[in-house]
């Protein structure tokens, strides 16, 4: 998707992204799938990919244009249908463990010839947890390790997820918190040089045209009041560098564990655009299309919307993310898309994504 913006200007040939900084729960929410859906699912790191098996789907097929984020899924695909709960958190880097080398002797067997030969080459990645080790991911740890420090001692730092009340939350924000060391640090750390050079692709950030550290800091603002920052598992990993086993992820949740387990031989992978996934999958029931649209020039948006309506049927759903960049299939093309705006309003306002602008989730008709 938007092959002729990206494939000369962006590398593939690292980990972006260690973790799906999308929130499952919403995503589940937004499709409200049926079982037996087929699902077209960008895989990024391959956590929502794998959440979707818990809807008992007939196929997911995860695409992706770098394949080192495929060797990443097909990591974590070979170690649900491998390992137990316990030693998949430790082998990604959830539970303290020395034995992480060990667990990947198990299954790298398993893997396919360019994924083993991958993570023979970067051992490093397992052994000190896979989920620390995304350029995103190192973004965000150097901001912890370096920046914050500098803005708030320790103890105000944890203070920060202590239970408190709406108001003592915000009350918290206002006269500990938003300090002016916060807003010059957080300014200068989150704008767009900084994040296109040390986090996300300055090839990412091209089709934004607003202040990008002025729309992160409103949006962080906003949830830092919030009691929903206490136990956002996205927040506590930016900012005591983990997650906490009770408030993991959607897929790595133990509730969770069987049911992935149980259907993971139903996913699939696909190195490319989604345009490559219709040459052998044609038709979808479901889209997790991530905030792929946040890439494009409008002019490509436009063409890609109607692709997408040859490959799916009427009621088939789409749900995706709006970071800066505002996209919507319904508005691209009212005939052929509707958009459930106020579903979708809702979902945005629980989404533990607090950094996206919107949630947004589109049904062909």
């Amino acid at each position: 998707m938007g092959k002729e913006n990206l494939d000369l200007k962006v590398k593939f040939d690292f980990i972006r992204y260690a973790n799906c900084w999308e929130d499952a729960d919403v995503l589940l929410a937004g499709l409200k799938m049926n079982a037996g859906g087929k699902v077209l699912s960008i895989a990024s790191a391959g956590d929502n990919s794998l959440s979707l098996l818990t809807q008992n789907p007939e196929i997911v097929v995860a695409v992706d244009v770098n394949e080192v984020q495929l060797f990443l899924t097909e990591f974590k695909i070979i170690c649900f249908q491998e390992l137990q709960h316990h030693e998949i958190l430790e082998v990604l880097g959830v539970s303290e463990s020395l034995q992480r080398l060990n667990i990947y002797k198990q299954i790298k067997g398993l893997l396919s010839k360019e994924a083993a030969a991958y993570w023979n080459q970067n051992l490093d990645l397992i052994k000190n947890g896979i989920i620390y080790n995304g350029k995103f991911e190192k973004y965000f740890i150097f901001f912890r390790k370096m920046i914050l420090p500098f803005i708030h001692s320790y103890k105000t730092n944890y203070q920060l997820f202590e239970k408190k009340s709406a108001k003592e939350q915000e009350e918290f924000y206002h006269k500990k918190w938003n300090t002016t060391t916060w807003k010059l640090f957080f300014n200068v750390f989150f704008s767009e040089f900084v994040m296109g050079r040390f986090g996300r692709d300055p090839a990412f950030l091209k089709q934004v045209e607003i202040p990008v550290s002025n729309f992160i800091f409103n949006k962080a603002e906003t949830h830092l009041k919030s009691v929903a920052a206490q136990q956002n598992y996205f927040l506590k990993f930016i900012h005591l560098g983990m997650f906490e086993e009770e408030n993991l992820p959607h897929y790595l949740r133990l509730e969770n564990f069987q049911a992935i387990k149980n259907n993971i031989s139903k996913i699939k992978l696909v190195k490319g655009y989604a345009q490559d996934a219709f040459i052998s999958y044609p038709q979808f029931d479901y889209f997790n299309l991530s905030n792929i649209f946040e890439y494009m020039p409008s002019n490509v948006f436009t063409a890609i919307t109607n692709e997408l309506s040859l490959h799916s049927p009427k009621g088939a759903i789409f749900a995706y993310w709006n970071l800066m960049v505002q996209r919507n299939l319904a508005i691209a093309d009212a005939q052929k898309y509707k958009y459930d705006e106020a579903f979708s309003k809702q979902l945005t306002s629980v989404d533990k994504g607090f950094f996206y602008h919107s949630f947004i989730v589109n049904e062909r008709i």
